[in-house]
């Protein structure tokens, strides 16, 4: 009964919003895509966390239509290869987030080249990782201005990130910016936001319309923050690494309250979508508050980063934009990131880039414009990647899962009717055989159908010192000092 009501109101809602609200598509909005690394669905104060207070974040929340049966890819590389691809990373070549098996694939027309081709100003600030060779850089993938570190992770120089970030992660980076090697100054999170929002006022000042993907490296590990941020953790007895993660979290709250107070004195809301979602499920051990063990908190979901788990890949997807999306709104119909792609061009007009790899998924604008609008049951692919050398079709099944809007099965054996379980606490494969037989089918036609699209599979290590970008700042020499330019 209380469901039937539910999604009467639902309806209800959509129907009121849709008759008050103009067609979305071809409506042009700026967009900002705000990415974080490794952040769970548990890690907001709005979504249960009962340590964190992220005060800007719940505000976003509040304003946002939110999908809440959100699905990205396990870790990081796939889920960015997805956004930017429209596609499965595998799909795409990206199947693990080292090794050059994170390169996207060439024949990719990423969301950035399409947008730009409408006209869009596109710029990139934090991580890419998708491939670090000149051919590969976001600079030649779509991108107007980038403020970039290498591989993974900032002080991943073993990867590819430049050396010298090695010594001090997280702060006083040195940076690819545009074409030169940069040093700069502070902590990565507010560098990249402060670098986002002296562009965004650029291109509002020159009155173009804009794409501005901040996809951060936190809080990914090493677990650092800035001293302000971990102080109250410490205070209230958390051990040292759980501090600095809260913190780094907290530090992001921080700059997207400086974010949205920047929009808003400039007058940009109506007129720009913001979107904030995670790239993976929550990657934390059991941390300590004044010695005694304490279990972080992942919104009762099973599994985090690197599972096939619910916990792996459902995250956070908070849609904000003032005067056009209902405020306040869940809409728990089966998304994902490959949705994004045909999303934002349908809002652009941009037209979808005839390419060897045209985006799959589907455009959220029928939802955005009409929460009861039919939205027909679908099939999604998991899979953890990250198998050794020759070593696919051994993790086949050890690392996979499929998604509908009410079924996940999860190492082809176990299922779970995620409506009624989302915590995944009782397999009922056992009572639904046909439901499993079906799933294991689809998901076995799908993985024989890659191997063509694997074309980083099999490549020579590289050796640190001859990563592209390492082998590019040696070549500079002196690295210029690199601050963004002021907000007024």
């Amino acid at each position: 009964m209380i469901k039937s009501a539910s999604l009467l109101l639902l309806t209800l809602a959509g129907i009121c919003f849709a008759a008050e609200s103009k067609p979305l598509s071809g409506s042009r909005p700026n967009i900002i895509l705000i990415l974080t690394d490794d952040q769970g669905m548990g890690d907001l104060s709005c979504t249960g966390n009962p340590y964190l207070k992220t005060p800007h974040l719940d505000r976003l929340h509040a304003k946002s239509t939110r999908f809440t049966d959100f699905q990205v890819s396990p870790t990081c590389s796939p889920t960015r290869a997805a956004i930017m691809s429209g596609r499965h990373e595998f799909e795409v070549g990206v199947t693990h987030t080292i090794l050059q098996r994170e390169r996207l694939a060439p024949g990719v027309v990423t969301v950035a080249e399409a947008l730009r081709r409408a006209g869009y100003a596109t710029g990139l600030f934090g991580k890419w990782h998708l491939g670090d060779e000149a051919s590969y850089l976001p600079q030649q993938r779509g991108f107007d201005e980038v403020l970039m570190h290498g591989a993974g992770g900032i002080g991943q120089s073993g990867f590819g990130d430049f050396q010298e970030n090695a010594q001090n992660p997280y702060f006083d980076n040195v940076l690819l910016h545009n074409d030169t090697i940069v040093r700069t100054k502070g902590f990565c999170t507010d560098l990249f936001f402060a670098a986002a929002m002296a562009w965004i006022n650029r291109q509002h000042e020159a009155k173009k319309p804009f794409f501005a993907y901040i996809p951060l490296n936190a809080p990914h590990s090493p677990m650092i923050a800035p001293e302000k941020s971990k102080k109250r953790f410490l205070n209230l007895g958390f051990d040292e690494k759980s501090a600095a993660r809260y913190g780094m979290i907290e530090n992001i709250d921080h700059n997207v309250g400086l974010l949205l107070d920047d929009l808003e004195a400039h007058g940009m809301l109506e007129e720009t979508l913001v979107v904030f979602m995670t790239d993976n499920g929550m990657s934390m051990g059991s941390g300590s508050i004044h010695g005694k063990k304490f279990t972080p908190f992942n919104a009762g979901l099973k599994g985090g980063k690197c599972s096939p788990e619910e916990g792996g890949t459902r995250v956070p997807s908070f849609w904000m934009w003032k005067g056009h999306l209902e405020e306040g709104l869940d809409l728990p119909a089966l998304t994902a990131h490959i949705d994004i792609y045909r999303t934002f061009c349908a809002l652009a007009g941009a037209k979808i880039p005839k390419s060897p790899l045209e985006p799959g998924g589907r455009s959220l604008v029928p939802l955005l414009e009409n929460p009861s609008t039919d939205w027909p049951d679908r099939v999604l692919f998991t899979h953890a990647g990250r198998w050794d050398p020759d070593g696919r079709e051994a993790t086949k099944e050890t690392k996979c899962a499929v998604r509908t809007s009410r079924w996940r099965l999860v190492k082809h054996n176990q299922l779970y009717d995620i409506l009624a379980d989302r915590g995944q606490t009782k397999d009922v494969a056992a009572e639904h055989p046909e439901v499993v037989a079906d799933l294991r089918k689809k998901f076995d036609v799908w993985w024989d159908s890659l191997p063509p699209l694997l074309v980083n599979e099999g490549l020579p290590k590289t050796k640190a010192g001859d990563f592209p970008l390492q082998k590019r700042r040696d070549a500079q020499g002196e690295l210029p000092l690199w601050e963004p330019a002021a907000t007024k």
